[in-house]
Parts: C-alpha cells; structure tokens; sequence
C-alpha cells in the first residue's frame, strides 16, 4: 500500500451538474474549492493511499454521492466496484469487487504510532483522545461499511459543522 511520509498540501475543484452555483452563506459561487493538509504522521497509510488517487486522477470528474447537510461524500466510481480497483496486489483485489482495501487506522495522543483493523472501542480506549480529532468542521474521514473496520477503499466524507454526538478531540 502506498505510504504518505509527513504531510501533503491536496487541492480539489468541484463543480455542480449543468454548472448550478454553489450557494455558501447566501452569494453564489461557480466553483467550490478545497484545500486539504493530509498527515502522514498519524495516518501514514490512509494518507499515502488518498494522496496516489489524487495523483491518478481517481477523483477527477467525480460525482459527489452524498450532500446532506451533515457530510459530503465521494470517492465511489461508477459500476459494481465500491472503490477503487487497480492493479492486483496483497491489497488490491481484496473487496469483492477487486478494490483496494485500507485498514482502519488511529494514532491515539501519546502513541508513538497508529494502530490498525480494530476501533478504539474495541481495543478498550474509547475515552481517550485521537491525534486526529474527528469531531470538527471540515474533518474529513474515509468512508467504510458499518461493521467492517477494514472496507474503506477511495470513499472519503467531510463534516458540514462541529458534531454535537462527540465531543471535541474524542472519537
């Protein structure tokens, strides 16, 4: 699986079917632009696998899969496959559709390195901090099945606003 050592500067452009604006706050923009820091230091794998689609293009031209006005989420190719699928490896080829499989990954404050394919909750720390928080405006997050701690594959969401289910810097 690729590795992402350190941190990465991603930019995105989205656009809006037959080129409708994106209302923020009232004024109409053509575009909406993001700019995201990915850190390789908490989540070198979940960050080195997002940043080689970016290089691949995977997500350009992509349609957005959910607007709720809780999360944003993308990342889901057209077709059968979840995710993306590539060419055959130890990861690629896992989903049941070929797709690449990322394992869960956390890096709890005081760690020296991220754990993987088990929850926080599972491993008997759910009260303690993450490096990560996941809990604030513009968190983003990759996208897996419910109860399966190792699907995530390109599918990636974003938070809308400060979640009032977990409080800030908790999981």
């Amino acid at each position: 699986l690729p590795q992402l050592e350190g941190r990465a500067t991603v930019e995105m452009t989205f656009l809006k079917p037959n080129n409708e604006p994106f209302d923020i706050n009232g004024v109409n923009f053509p575009q909406a632009k993001m700019k995201m820091v990915i850190d390789g230091y908490a989540s070198p794998v979940t960050g080195g696998n997002f940043v080689d689609l970016v290089n691949k293009g995977f997500y350009s031209n992509m349609k957005i899969q959910r607007s709720d006005g809780f999360v944003v989420q993308t990342g889901d190719p057209d077709g059968e496959a979840d995710g993306y699928v590539g060419k055959a490896g130890k990861a690629v080829g896992a989903g049941k559709h070929g797709e690449r499989l990322i394992p869960l990954e956390i890096t709890v404050k005081g760690d020296k390195g991220p754990f993987y394919e088990t929850t926080i909750e599972d491993e008997g720390r759910g009260g303690e901090a993450t490096v990560l928080p996941f809990s604030s405006y513009g968190a983003m997050g990759w996208a897996r099945e419910e109860y399966d701690s190792n699907s995530g594959s390109s599918q990636f969401f974003w938070l809308l606003f400060d979640s009032d289910l977990t409080p800030a810097g908790k999981n």
